[in-house]
């Protein structure tokens, strides 16, 4: 790995001139491939001249916290699929190859920053102490969300793709606000500053969502950081149609610094977007932070993968198992032995059993209260469409009462 690139903004006080930018460019070399990784795929922790000062902060205590927090995950990740094949959720987004992406940012914030998630940051939620329970409600179709973000800081998932980065923007610019106001009646600082975070995907990168609420970032300054879950597949597209080059790159034509991290890497990602929040909370701006990573199962319970992509593909990415990776260097480093995985495993299964209890225990969930919370009054093409529909499932009532006789 080279010497990480942080790109500077336009709006640091440094005079621009497009012939000194492109001869410092040939001089640090192509920043195109570069990528921080600390943690590497063989479990060797490397050296990074700006990100190492983040990971030597880290204890054993947090390391080994780091995986038993990905295991978890992906214990609730195996469940919450289980409980969907089994009918008893209409729909589940798998999560599994992306822990370290999300724990290891999750970890990074800090109780006042918010956060705006898509709808497969199950990890992050952890995080946030959000009971992964309550992540279920929606899917079960029991709750347009499941959870109140004023507990925890962590948002309601956002279903619409990209519409979260906006929000986030705008939330990050009231914060931005609230602080300069709180700093003209408390000059002492009592109130830790705070920052905001957008998750989204290599997909969702392609929306004009993300343009937009990157301009507004970098015109206002606000204390936003972006980060990029790039998961090589939006659904069936390969992220090399999203973008000719690497993700983090763009952040270079807003004007902000732009990060790509190894996204299987939990301690990288925790130093990096360290790194990002702080550089927010500080009053620098916004960071967009690139997680190179991968999904290693379907987009969702109702995708087949095996349509669009090649099971060799997958099989290389297994290699690099976040949970895998930091399992070999916390052994090596005599950081861990089995009575710790035996109790990860352990409490991971107890997990699990929680989870699929607590739904088994929720309400059945009624379509008919989607045609009734479609507009706050009555609509006569919504009472069609309802009346349509009990005609379609009276049919298979009578079906059913055809073939017991």
């Amino acid at each position: 790995m080279g010497a990480t690139h942080l790109p500077s903004t336009e709006f640091d006080g440094t005079e621009v001139d497009d012939q000194l930018e492109a001869e410092a460019e040939a001089a640090m070399g192509e920043p195109d491939a570069q990528m921080v990784q600390l943690l590497g795929p063989d479990g060797t922790l490397g050296s990074d001249p700006v990100f190492s000062e983040y990971a030597e902060k880290l204890d054993a205590g947090k390391l080994r916290g780091f995986y038993a927090d990905m295991a978890a995950i992906r214990r609730f990740d195996q469940e919450a699929t289980a409980l969907q094949r089994q009918g008893q959720l209409a729909l589940w987004v798998p999560l599994t190859g992306q822990e370290a992406a999300q724990i290891g940012s999750g970890r990074a914030s800090q109780p006042q920053d918010y956060i705006f998630p898509t709808y497969r940051e199950h990890g992050v939620a952890l995080t946030r102490n959000v009971d992964l329970s309550e992540l279920l409600r929606q899917f079960r179709g029991v709750s347009n969300g499941g959870w109140n973000p004023k507990d925890t800081n962590f948002h309601l998932y956002t279903l619409v793709l990209a519409a979260q980065t906006l929000h986030a923007v705008g939330y990050a610019m009231g914060i931005q606000r609230d602080q300069k106001l709180a700093a003209a009646s408390d000059p002492a600082g009592t109130e830790p500053p705070a920052a905001v975070m957008a998750y989204f995907g290599d997909g969702a990168s392609s929306e004009g969502d993300v343009h937009e609420s990157m301009v507004f970032a970098s015109s206002y300054n606000a204390p936003v950081v972006f980060f990029c879950q790039n998961n090589h597949w939006a659904i069936s597209v390969p992220s090399a149609v999203q973008t000719r080059v690497p993700l983090s790159n763009r952040a270079k034509g807003y004007g902000f610094p732009g990060i790509r991290v190894d996204g299987n890497d939990v301690i990288a990602v925790h130093a990096v977007t360290e790194w990002a929040l702080e550089h927010a909370r500080s009053g620098k701006g916004p960071v967009l932070i690139e997680a190179f990573t991968y999904r290693l199962g379907a987009h969702t319970t109702a995708d087949d993968p095996t349509k669009y992509r090649l099971s060799s593909e997958e099989d290389a990415w297994r290699a690099k198992d976040p949970l895998a990776r930091l399992e070999v260097y916390l052994r090596a480093a005599g950081l861990a032995d089995d009575a710790f995985f035996e109790q990860v495993k352990a409490d991971g299964d107890e997990l699990a059993s929680y989870v699929r209890r607590t739904t088994h225990d929720l309400e059945t969930p009624d379509i008919r209260a989607a045609f009734a919370n479609a507009y706050v009054e009555s609509h006569p093409l919504v009472a069609e469409e309802l009346a349509w529909f009990e005609q379609y499932s009276a049919g298979f009532e009578e079906a059913a009462e055809g073939a017991a006789h």
